[in-house]
């Protein structure tokens, strides 16, 4: 079964920049396209940004772009998000998701969740 396993949250300062890991393990994640979401407590999961399977293609959320950069290395198991020029509204809780077959914006598209990292900006 697979699993995922965020990383590289903190308290960070505003204007800052911050990246995230994803590591996979249980199966290679070259069998997924990957997504990253956030929470906001009282919100729903917002969708930021994927990337398929071979890392040839990536989708932004409006909002994620510019800021935020989706990457993956397929060797090492794991998809990352850079965050540049943190504001106080990105303090979320963010989240990796891994696709077998859909790769876009759609949480139910994707098969696996990991528990999550917080992230919190600092004014």
């Amino acid at each position: 079964q697979v699993q995922l396993v965020e990383s590289g949250g903190g308290l960070v300062p505003a204007g800052g920049s911050l990246t995230l890991s994803c590591t996979v393990s249980g199966s290679s994640i070259s069998s997924y396209a990957m997504g990253w979401f956030r929470r906001v407590p009282g919100l729903n999961r917002e969708f930021l940004a994927a990337i398929s399977w071979t890392g040839e293609g990536t989708h932004y959320a409006d909002s994620a772009e510019g800021r935020f950069t989706i990457s993956r290395d397929n060797a090492k198991n794991t998809v990352f998000l850079q965050i540049s020029n943190l504001k106080l509204e990105d303090t979320a809780r963010y989240y990796c998701a891994a696709g077998r077959d859909y790769y876009g914006e759609i949480e139910s598209g994707y098969d696996a969740w990991g528990q999550g990292t917080q992230v919190t900006v600092s004014s």
